[in-house]
């Protein structure tokens, strides 16, 4: 069994708690014996994978089979089509270079709901919100990617996995895949 779930932020990737930590998974009533495939940071949001089938980790979250997760990310000012490429054919991180990605302005500018709490505004700099598509997942490799090229990311969500989107669920709610669905994650 495979099931989708909308990561709200400010929620662990985990069911274990730290004195004084973030939310967990265990509040969201998931069947036993499940747990995440992969991670998103406290204060990342969008498409998590749950399973109680060990196979799917390999599978997913192996750099040798290029499993494609698309994140929308609001950065801080407007990429130039410089900062774009550089991250397209990849960025150096702690002296080694990621794997190259696709990295787009999203046009038109998706409409997300409001975070709690919000994300901070400048008057005098506009953020934007950019599509980047990676085939690894190094720890905090978005932000650090978009940093990188001097954009640091105000607000990340993952949108998909593979050809699997998070479609219509809202921050908190989960589904169980379907057949056809798991194919889309091959």
């Amino acid at each position: 069994m495979i099931l989708a779930f909308h990561k709200p932020f400010g929620v662990l990737s985990r069911f274990t708690a730290d004195v004084g930590a973030c939310r967990t998974l265990a509040e969201f009533a998931f069947p036993e014996s499940v747990y995440p495939i992969g991670r998103l940071d406290a204060d990342s949001e969008g498409f998590l994978l749950l399973s109680d089938e060990a196979k799917w980790n390999q599978l997913l979250l192996s750099p040798r089979h290029h499993v494609c997760k698309t994140y929308h990310v609001l950065v801080e000012r407007v990429p130039s089509v410089e900062a774009l490429a550089d991250l397209s054919k990849g960025v150096l991180l702690d002296g080694r270079k990621t794997l190259p990605a696709q990295a787009k302005i999203l046009e038109p500018q998706p409409e997300v709901p409001p975070r709690d709490p919000p994300v901070r505004v400048r008057k005098t700099v506009k953020d934007i919100w950019i599509e980047l598509q990676i085939h690894e997942g190094k720890n905090r490799q978005v932000r650090r990617m978009t940093a990188a090229v001097g954009h640091p990311t105000l607000r990340l969500i993952r949108v998909a996995i593979g050809g699997l989107g998070i479609g219509g669920l809202a921050p908190g709610e989960w589904r169980v895949l379907e057949p056809a669905e798991l194919r889309l994650l091959r």
